[in-house]
């Protein structure tokens, strides 16, 4: 049992889980799980060198791009210590303060790559809609300030809803769900009032999750009604093809979400490593696939990320 502090009722230390029933098995599991790992973070590593370094890829689109890159990395980076601490040296005990700090990166980031899936929604309206002026619209000036107001966006409500988790008491057992701290899986082991977190939780859910999947849905809307007008059916399959990777990247992000959140509704008594497998997998899907997408969707990106390549060969 870890210790208390007696005048606030606060754990000194919370267990991380593992693969409940594959204890003995967690050094293989581990193995798919450091290639998705190495995947994610060579892949995304990888396009944010080629639009730093290559003056050709220096436009609006791309530089979105290096944003959903930047939070895909930052998102894969968040849980890989904790994760693979537990399959390789089975080190469970992560402390109050840490399991804060780590809540606050791992929904900052995700809060973060729903609002860069948004503004590309808007970037390929903008695009298709008016492309005489699309380089005017999004100036580089213009570009700065939608990346800050993505990062303040995505962390600055985070603040109130760890601090309202940092006043409750927690006297029921320590052990989480996952390999990694999550916020309604913490929230639940305390045997305070919850209700006001429950309810600042679902509000940000509603107002990230919830109102960007609408705003993206609208401006695809607008995107269909834009290539509908164009006479050409080359130009409009052209345009279509430019949203094929955007969609995918919003797939896999939304998709595994959902699922994830169907799972633990009406899979309950599905068993335990069902449900950690599920949890540890779904937050590497878009860091592991939108690199592979963009590569293979996107020539200009494909090209740069071949160069670099047969560059560091030849060198």
């Amino acid at each position: 049992m870890p210790p208390f502090n007696q005048s606030t009722a606060q754990p000194t230390v919370f267990f991380l889980t593992g693969i409940p029933g594959l204890e003995t098995s967690q050094a293989w599991i581990s193995i798919p799980f450091c290639c998705l790992y190495a995947i994610a973070i060579s892949g995304n590593s990888m396009i944010l060198f080629v639009i730093i370094t290559e003056s050709s890829l220096h436009e609006p689109m791309y530089y979105f791009l290096s944003m959903l890159s930047f939070t895909d990395l930052g998102l894969c980076l968040s849980t890989l210590v904790t994760v693979l601490g537990i399959f390789w040296f089975n080190v469970r005990e992560i402390s109050f303060d840490a399991c804060i700090g780590q809540m606050f990166f791992i929904h900052g980031f995700t809060f973060m790559e729903s609002s860069v899936l948004l503004v590309m929604s808007f970037d390929r309206f903008i695009a298709i809609w008016n492309p005489l002026r699309y380089a005017v619209i999004l100036t580089n000036s213009r570009i700065i300030a939608v990346g800050f107001a993505i990062v303040i966006r995505g962390t600055t409500a985070l603040v109130p809803l760890l601090l309202l988790l940092k006043r409750l008491s927690f006297c029921r057992s320590h052990v989480l769900h996952h390999s990694y701290c999550f916020y309604t899986d913490v929230m639940k082991l305390s045997c305070s009032d919850t209700k006001v977190n429950s309810a600042f939780g679902l509000t940000l859910v509603i107002c990230y999750a919830g109102l960007d999947s609408v705003l993206i849905l609208l401006s695809y809307v607008l995107i269909i009604h834009s290539v509908l007008c164009i006479a050409s059916k080359e130009e409009r399959k052209k345009a279509f093809g430019t949203c094929v990777s955007h969609l995918s990247a919003v797939a896999i992000f939304y998709i595994p979400m959902i699922s994830v959140s169907l799972v633990h509704r009406f899979a309950r008594n599905a068993p335990p490593f069902v449900h950690a497998l599920i949890a540890n997998v779904y937050l590497l899907i878009p860091p592991v696939m939108n690199p592979i997408i963009y590569s293979v969707k996107t020539k200009q990106i494909r090209k740069a990320m071949l160069k670099m390549l047969l560059c560091k060969r030849v060198n």
